[in-house]
């Protein structure tokens, strides 16, 4: 009995994270410090150039669409992938699915 509670994941999830904890005090004391504040590190920089302000402001607006294509297209491909061949009441709610995933591909991607 006292052996499948120390295999149990809860158990041994406590058990590492203890041991993570202990071993970060440790060598937290060994660990190197830098100064609190050293010059120039409140001040902004990008590319090798020294800013006042913020001035850039990325436009992720033809990112999303396209990783939105690629997460449907990855679960469609998963789901076909797992659909058991003896099944095949499983093979109509996937094809269902993957009918509905080019439905929602041809309305992410129409101009």
């Amino acid at each position: 009995m006292t052996q499948t509670i120390l295999l149990s994941p809860p158990f041994a999830f406590v058990i590492i994270f203890i041991a993570a904890v202990i071993l970060s005090c440790i060598f937290s004391r060994w660990a190197f410090r830098k100064e609190k504040n050293p010059p120039g590190a409140k001040k902004a920089y990008a590319c090798g150039e020294d800013f006042q302000e913020h001035l850039i402001q990325p436009d992720y607006s033809r990112f999303f669409p396209f990783a939105f294509f690629f997460t449907i297209l990855h679960v469609v491909a998963l789901v076909i992938a797992t659909v058991p061949p003896e099944n095949t009441g499983i093979f109509f709610m996937a094809g269902l699915y993957i009918s509905a995933a080019v439905i929602g591909l041809i309305i992410l991607l129409r101009k």
